[in-house]
């Protein structure tokens, strides 16, 4: 049997796009002989849809397209993600289906059972878990057919009750297939095909894994999809960050093998956090070549994708001779071309004349549009009309941070203008501790580095300069400075980075607290500063813009902290 795994980026709730490309994979895979085509998970209506599912239009939306999908299977069968209806009045209205569909009908839907709800996942919201499983039979094979976090359900102590393939297993199954809207993390890859192989080995039959590609707003899907034979040997692994088809002829010798029992302690959960666990090392981690190599290509899909859903081209940024806006803009012009974003810097009086030009050759380098406004003038006339309400109070933060706001309205207008997105340029150290300005360098549609920490940033500088300086040198080795008053640096108010970013890895990607962190031999004092640091910040972080997902833990969508809290603060 040959079966063609397409690996697609959808656009929720486009469900003529969505369609087209279904269709147009069907009619290629069908030129190439295929039997079957399996395409990934709610691929349909787009993943996540989220409150989408709640309007009844949409779900008869979906229902057309699969109208009009299984009117092209008369001698193809296709697998399909989209959400189906429950006849049944108990429980939620809606199950996680995946449809199978020949001969222009629908032979088979199977449902999904485990509805992961954790970091950017809420499906138990709209869906109904599974309560029924049936192998599917198609030309001699029988299919066991489940949907991403259903072979997630392997370990000592499972998240789930059930467990789909140990129920599909007394039916005599011979092959898995599993469409998957599995996010990207910069180890999660890896993470998936171990647990990939881990049910190959466990129930001893081969796997088909599809899963997508693509940007949806903060979370990004890598593709990646695999095809393991039953020996558990990986005869297939597709493009990242691309779409991709590719075709698989089933080996009649491989199809079956001895199960076996598969040292799987905690496997599932272990999964879900990040795994170093010494300080000394975190650095080493988080800015390991390949990590650093995945989290540029995700946060090029994510801005490009951004804006061509959302139907914008032209990007807009402060570039004020720092690393953050430097890499930012770099990033910016490698994902919608040099001409479609446009830098504006803005110094003051505090600025050094080396950040001016840094950021300006920094252009020069990479060929985009730049302008130069000065904001002093600007931030004079404020200071004139605050004067009766200032007095004579001494300098201070307020003063700090109206510069920022001034930078932030000259963007906004500039942006308002000519029809650019502001991208942010504040990345997640400076988000944790709230080392930003709200309405001033915190403003943006997108950030584009807010899940990627200042040590990481340096090495996303690096590398992209690893094939000639694009970044000029001393935007890269010079201390960090806001430059909103004389001789400010960034320690003045932080922790080296190389001190915050490990006391941050560990309790936000791996939810250590204080005497954990400290009994692995870090300062208590700086353990308790920075936890301090971050809590009492989260009002801050509830207001900014959405961030592109890379790491295991983003703020956003996926980390939901009450503003109020006592905990830490």
């Amino acid at each position: 049997m040959k079966i063609v795994l397409a690996q697609q980026n959808y656009h929720i709730g486009n469900f003529s796009a969505n369609t087209a490309k279904i269709i147009k994979a069907i009619r290629e895979a069908r030129s190439a002989g295929a039997d079957m085509v399996v395409f990934s998970e709610l691929c349909v209506c787009g993943y996540p849809p989220r409150d989408f599912l709640e309007f009844e239009d949409f779900i008869d939306q979906c229902y057309l397209s699969i109208d009009e999908i299984r009117a092209y299977t008369q001698d193809i069968a296709v697998i399909v993600g989209a959400p189906q209806r429950n006849a049944v009045s108990e429980g939620k209205d809606l199950f996680n289906a995946a449809w199978f569909l020949y001969e222009g009908e629908v032979k088979a839907v199977a449902h999904k059972t485990c509805l992961p709800t954790y970091d950017v996942f809420d499906e138990y919201r709209y869906f109904e878990p599974g309560y029924s499983w049936n192998v599917i039979p198609f030309k001699g094979r029988r299919i066991a057919l489940t949907i991403c976090e259903d072979i997630w359900a392997l370990s000592e102590n499972p998240l789930y009750r059930v467990s789909p393939m140990d129920e599909l297993m007394k039916q005599q199954p011979d092959l898995m297939i599993n469409i998957s809207a599995s996010p990207f993390d910069y180890d999660h890859d890896e993470d998936r095909k171990e647990i990939v192989k881990a049910n190959v080995l466990k129930y001893g039959l081969p796997m088909l894994y599809c899963n997508c590609v693509g940007s949806q707003t903060e979370v990004v899907f890598d593709g990646g999809s695999v095809y393991y034979n039953a020996k558990g040997e990986l005869l297939k692994e597709m493009k990242y960050f691309e779409e991709d088809t590719g075709l698989i002829d089933l080996n009649e010798r491989d199809h079956q093998q001895s199960a076996h029992d598969v040292e799987l302690k905690k496997l599932d959960k272990e999964m879900r956090v990040s795994k170093v666990t010494d300080p000394d090392k975190v650095i080493d981690y988080l800015t390991d070549q390949r990590n650093i190599a995945q989290i540029y290509d995700a946060l090029i899909l994510g801005i490009r994708d951004y804006f061509s859903k959302m139907g914008f081209n032209k990007a807009i940024l402060g570039s004020s001779g720092g690393i953050d806006s430097a890499v930012t803009l770099a990033i910016a012009c490698d994902a919608l071309g040099k001409d479609n974003v446009r830098a504006v810097l803005m110094p003051s009086q505090y600025s050094t004349t080396h950040s001016v030009s840094d950021a300006e050759q920094l252009s020069i380098n990479l060929g985009n549009p730049y302008d130069i406004i000065p904001i002093r003038q600007v931030f004079d006339s404020f200071m004139e009309t605050l004067e009766p309400v200032f007095g004579e109070l001494p300098f201070s933060v307020a003063e700090e941070n109206l510069q920022s706001r001034t930078r932030g309205n000259l963007l906004m207008a500039i942006a308002n203008k000519f029809g650019y997105i502001l991208l942010n340029t504040s990345n997640k150290s400076e988000l944790a501790t709230g080392y930003g300005t709200l309405y001033g360098d915190m403003a943006g549609g997108l950030s584009v580095l807010g899940d990627v920490y200042k040590m990481q940033v340096f090495a996303l500088a690096r590398y992209i300069n690893r094939n000639g300086e694009i970044i000029p040198g001393n935007i890269i080795t010079k201390p960090p400075s806001a430059e909103l008053r004389p001789g400010q640096k960034d320690s003045d108010s932080l922790p080296e980075y190389d001190l915050l970013d490990k006391v941050l890895y560990q309790y936000i990607e791996r939810f250590q607290g204080p005497q954990e962190i400290i009994a692995m031999g870090v300062d208590a004092a700086l353990v308790n500063r920075v936890l301090k640091l971050v809590n009492t910040n989260e009002y801050k972080r509830n207001q900014f813009c959405p961030i592109i997902r890379v790491s295991s833990k983003a703020f956003g969508v996926g980390r939901r902290l009450p503003i109020v809290g006592k905990y830490l603060s």
